[in-house]
């Protein structure tokens, strides 16, 4: 059993720092839960490679990877410090493992990383290190990845997954240019996150990875990969079984669902570090 969990969350769109929704209110409130972690791997959607990298700066900058946003975003900074030592353990289970690492020492935190941070570690005093996606290599891959990070839940970190759990940013656009008439909980989408929360109870890797094959509506909840292999890595990091820890909707069909392996306790006390069960 992993000493911390690892978590996959649903980071939806930058204006999720601003918006007064219940996923700003699940990430406000899950440090309470967590408790403070010596250091977070983030595993963002939108760092995209053809083979695995990690950021290895002491100061990783703030990306404002999105335009079109409210201005307070486009000059928001989210100071969190890097950790080199962090991201050669990262490199050296991965090279362990058969899977070759490129080291960059220049890539900052994207807003995968930093809006769900924001609101989950306000003060930015935690080190973070982001290590990319490779949407080219699969499901299976991802996988791969998580089982060979694992042992950094033992080592205090939290392996966090930054994605959706629906993205189809067509049926978004539809939405908002029909100012809001669609439906809310699209069926497509509802019984495709159904599905997934069944595949994560279940501890079922293999499911997940041919979810393409197994899932209704796969193809239509994730025209392309990269929103949901972040949860495969924090699945398996995690141990496989997990559960639900949020579920919501923004725009008829974007899930905002996360979810923690194997679970989350209802709090921390803070005085003891203790985690107090549900």
């Amino acid at each position: 059993m992993p000493v911390r969990p690892s978590l996959f969350i649903s980071h939806g769109a930058p204006t999720l720092l601003l918006d007064d929704s219940p996923a700003n209110a699940f990430l406000r409130g899950l440090a309470a839960r967590l408790g403070r972690p010596r250091a977070i791997l983030c595993v963002s959607a939108h760092w995209e490679t053809a083979r695995p990298a990690v950021n290895t700066g002491s100061r990783p900058g703030t990306i404002h990877d999105f335009s079109g946003f409210p201005r307070a975003l486009h000059e928001f900074a989210y100071p969190a410090p890097g950790d080199p030592g962090l991201a050669a353990r990262v490199a050296a289970l991965l090279d362990a493992a058969g899977m070759p690492v490129d080291r960059d020492p220049a890539h900052g935190l994207d807003h995968g990383a930093w809006v769900p941070l924001a609101l989950m570690y306000p003060g930015a005093d935690i080190p973070v290190v982001q290590l990319s996606v490779q949407p080219t290599l699969g499901a299976a891959h991802h996988v791969a990845l998580g089982r060979a990070l694992a042992p950094l839940c033992a080592e205090d970190v939290l392996v966090l997954g930054s994605g959706s759990l629906t993205h189809n940013l067509a049926e978004v656009r539809r939405y908002l240019h029909d100012r809001g008439g669609a439906p809310a909980g699209m069926p497509w989408a509802t019984e495709f996150e159904a599905w997934i929360g069944d595949a994560v109870a279940a501890g079922d890797l293999e499911a997940l990875a041919d979810y393409r094959a197994r899932a209704p509506h796969a193809e239509h909840a994730h025209p392309t990969d990269e929103h949901l292999l972040p949860l495969h890595v924090a699945a398996a990091a995690g141990g496989g079984a997990g559960r639900v820890v949020h579920r919501s909707l923004t725009f008829g069909s974007l899930s905002m669902a996360a979810y923690a392996f194997p679970g989350l306790p209802e709090h921390v006390d803070p005085t003891t570090a203790r985690t107090v069960p549900a």
